[in-house]
């Protein structure tokens, strides 16, 4: 999404002809008229090492995203994927569910790095006008909300490992008693 960051609408003279959005992948200009136009970004090397590194983070993200649902599903108990054993199962949805959490610190590390950024060239003195500065756009938000529930979803599935009392424990099938009756 392009509005990591959105044109300001502080300061006297507001413009509202044109809003400007910037992401790690485009930057879009929105006109009054609802025509938008959007350009990617042109050079990995020409950006700057925030964007840099939160795209990074975020590549990597998604990655540890992915295979955290992979391994999550080969974890659940109700899958015949993998061993039928409950606690190796319950220790791969333990692995599923680091995944997770380590999902979620990178996203939110690279959001909190994007809107740290965002908060100094705000505040930094400069010549430029302050209706023309940059602020928070909406995919900061979603992406701190990612990074929660991300986290709180890995939580859970890490909270899934047995108890120590029953981790030595095996579970026996019970034998059923016969029907046919035994002559003496």
């Amino acid at each position: 999404l392009p509005q990591w960051r959105q044109s300001s609408y502080a300061g006297d003279a507001i413009i509202t002809a044109v809003g400007l959005h910037e992401g790690l992948w485009m930057s879009c200009a929105a006109q009054s008229t609802g025509q938008v136009q959007c350009r990617l970004h042109d050079s990995l090397l020409s950006l700057e090492v925030h964007i840099q590194a939160s795209r990074a983070l975020m590549v990597i993200s998604l990655l540890l995203g992915f295979f955290g649902i992979i391994v999550s599903v080969v974890g659940m108990k109700c899958t015949k994927v993998g061993e039928e054993d409950p606690v190796t199962k319950s220790r791969i949805a333990v692995a599923g569910g680091v995944l997770f959490i380590l999902s979620g610190l990178c996203t939110l590390a690279a959001v909190s790095l994007y809107a740290t950024q965002v908060t100094y060239e705000f505040f930094r003195e400069s010549t430029i006008p302050i209706n023309a500065r940059y602020e928070f756009g909406s995919s900061l938000f979603v992406g701190w909300g990612a990074a929660s529930l991300s986290m709180l979803g890995g939580s859970l599935l890490c909270c899934s490992c047995p108890a120590k009392e029953r981790r030595g424990q095996q579970y026996h099938r019970q034998s059923q008693p016969s029907t046919a009756r035994e002559y003496v």
